[in-house]
């Protein structure tokens, strides 16, 4: 006998689960979070898991709650009898902390790859993650997918005419690049110079942008004082338009009412976390279709590399 799919949420995806499973076509698993009074929280599911393929989806952003409430979901699935536990994280959260870029620090990503293994997880499917490199943190199968299978129809379908693509930073240019390539536009990059995180000292432009319509691309806009400083030198430069796309919405502190007051036209962003204070610049793309039709080709064994179309270097 097959087993059945689950699709269950933590509390921080509830919006994003309830889309996917519209998608896949089935009803959100039932999950109670109890609160007790020091705010200890323990996650209970209400329906039986024995024998069934668990999917829980939670993105991992800020307060870290949202991490240990993956990791108890993730332990009461496996000590429930489930067949298999599958973590849906649309954002993989400390994905920035990669890699030791000065002493006497930890490399997060590879904290939680640990973390949720130890919980018991199968699987992980995730989306854009910071670095590519982060899939070699999980001795479990990592299914990354991106967010360009989305972004880049979106693209086509404004029929800009002079169309290029920019990176806001040189560690973004590989993935600008992609883009430009599916896009059949040019390319250009901006190189920033930090003085520490999230705070730029400047902005210098690398290539031409004079009377063309400019997309940055970028995977996090965290407090959005890089994307806007950027496509501030990009209008200054001459562009035509400037708009910027990015995968997780994350949006600290200022970060929505500096996109409000920048040259951008169109901020594109999907829903892998949250949009809390919108703004008619933004303009939210669902990954739910895509996040269902993965979690359906898993569950029957079919390849899932045709959602890398707009991904793959040759």
């Amino acid at each position: 006998m097959a087993s059945e799919v689950k699709i269950f949420a933590g509390s921080a995806s509830c919006y994003l689960a309830e889309k996917i499973c519209r998608e896949y076509g089935i009803p959100l698993g039932k999950v109670v979070l109890s609160r007790f009074a020091d705010k200890e929280f323990q996650p209970s599911f209400e329906e039986t898991l024995r024998g069934h393929d668990v999917y829980i989806v939670q993105s991992t952003f800020a307060p870290a709650d949202n991490i240990l409430e993956l990791l108890l979901m993730i332990d009461a699935a496996r000590r429930a009898s489930a067949k298999q536990v599958v973590a849906v994280i649309p954002y993989f959260g400390l994905g920035r902390q990669d890699r030791k870029d000065q002493p006497r620090v930890p490399i997060g990503a590879k904290l939680m790859a640990n973390l949720l293994i130890a919980a018991g997880v199968n699987r992980v499917i995730t989306m854009d993650l910071h670095a590519d490199q982060i899939q070699g943190f999980f001795d479990i199968p990592v299914d990354h997918l991106y967010a360009s299978s989305i972004f880049v129809p979106y693209i086509l379908s404004l029929n800009l005419p002079n169309l290029v693509i920019g990176s806001p930073d040189t560690g973004g240019t590989r993935r600008a690049a992609n883009y430009a390539k599916f896009v059949n536009g040019e390319l250009v990059i901006c190189y920033k110079q930090r003085l520490k995180a999230n705070q730029v000292d400047r902005i210098m432009l690398i290539g031409d942008v004079k009377g063309k319509d400019v997309i940055l691309v970028d995977d996090i806009i965290d407090t959005a004082g890089s994307i806007v400083l950027a496509g501030q030198v990009v209008k200054d430069s001459g562009a035509n338009s400037v708009r910027a796309i990015c995968t997780h919405p994350v949006f600290s502190r200022q970060a929505i009412e500096r996109l409000n007051q920048s040259v951008f036209s169109e901020v594109i962003v999907s829903d892998t976390i949250p949009v809390i204070n919108s703004s008619p610049k933004i303009t939210v793309l669902s990954t739910a279709k895509l996040f269902a039709d993965v979690i359906n080709r898993v569950h029957n064994h079919k390849s899932i590399s045709s959602h890398y179309g707009f991904s793959i270097m040759t």
